[in-house]
Parts: C-alpha cells; sequence; structure tokens
C-alpha cells in the first residue's frame, strides 16, 4: 500500500510563524487569567477548568448543571414517579471548596452603588437648560447653548440621566432654583 505523500516530506522550520506569540496564546488557553480572586486563590493549575470549577460548587456549562428536558419526548405516566425519585437522589457532585461559593454569594448580596458620573459639561449644560427652561424641552432644543443640536427628546434623555446619576445635587440645585424665583417667601419666613 502507497504511503501519503504528505508524510514522506521532511519537516520545514516556518520563519514566518512568530513563535513568542503563539507561546503566549497556547499559554492563555491552558491557564486562563481568573479574574475573581475567590475563585483564583482555589485554582488548580493541574485539574482541568470543569473539574475546578465543580469542586468550588460551580458549573463550568450551565447547560450541562442544568438540562432542559424535551417536551415532545414524554415519558410514560407510570415511570414519572421512578424519574422522579431518580432524578432527586442523582449522585450531584462533590464540593470540596465550599468557602469559594459562600464568599461569592456574600459578594453577591453587597448592596451596588452605581457609580456613573457625568461629564463636568454635560452637568452645566443640564444645569443651564433647567435653570433657562424649567422642564420646557422644546425651548431648550431651540436654545443657544444647545451647540450639538440636540433633539427634545435627547436633552430629556441628558436631563433624566443627570436626575439618576445625580440625584442628591439636583434636588438641591431645584431647591435652590425655587429659592431663587421666590426670594420674597424666603425673606418673609
Amino acid at each position: 500500500m502507497p504511503k501519503a505523500k504528505k508524510n514522506s516530506h521532511r519537516k520545514k522550520y516556518d520563519y514566518d510563524k512568530d513563535r513568542k506569540k503563539q507561546k503566549k496564546q497556547f499559554m492563555k488557553k491552558d491557564k486562563p487569567r481568573i479574574e475573581d480572586i475567590n475563585i483564583r486563590h482555589a485554582w488548580d493549575n493541574y485539574k482541568t477548568s470543569n473539574k475546578n470549577l465543580e469542586d468550588m460548587g460551580l458549573a463550568f456549562d450551565p447547560n450541562h448543571a442544568l438540562p432542559i428536558g424535551n417536551p415532545k419526548v414524554r415519558p410514560p405516566a407510570d415511570l414519572l414517579p421512578v424519574l422522579h425519585v431518580a432524578l432527586t437522589t442523582a449522585a450531584s457532585p462533590v464540593v470540596t471548596k465550599p468557602y469559594v461559593l459562600r464568599k461569592l454569594e456574600e459578594e453577591a448580596s453587597q448592596p451596588f452603588e452605581d457609580d456613573k458620573s457625568l461629564s463636568r459639561d454635560l452637568i452645566d449644560f443640564v444645569q443651564h437648560m433647567l435653570r433657562e427652561h424649567q422642564e420646557d424641552y422644546k425651548a431648550m432644543a431651540r436654545d443657544e447653548k444647545n451647540y450639538y443640536q440636540d433633539t427634545p427628546k435627547q436633552i430629556r434623555r441628558k436631563v433624566n440621566e443627570y436626575k439618576r446619576c445625580h440625584a442628591k445635587h439636583y434636588a438641591a440645585f431645584i431647591q435652590s432654583l425655587a429659592a431663587n424665583a421666590n426670594p420674597q417667601s424666603s425673606t418673609q419666613l
């Protein structure tokens, strides 16, 4: 039987390939950079990703962790109780590092603060528009300070973003506007 032609050629070194880059790619795939510090400390480089996550009580593939049954194929009615017992008593993976799961749950239960902020220019723009036109977005769109020719709806979005990101500043700003609008009422108090 004749040999394959490809196998009879001698191996040649490919000078066009960047070996350093190739090694980096292989290392990145072999040992991924784990962002979460809890998982990184519990990671074992000698185990597979699937086995590492299984030891921590996490799932590598959510489709295997919680399989979705095929609705078209239904077992006979007399087998349903037997299948239910078999599914509930199925061997669940042994979690050898439960502290990772506890720390992740603890982090997830912490209240999340939205630290998004707006640029100083945008804040000044919104404050100017509110000072001049209050809630009249059509007048804001015609204002000469509307350099980017935002539509009334775009300006409304910017104002709402300012209200959401800087709620305390917005409340104080509206109070100062109200105080400046009625100086007589504040002096009478």
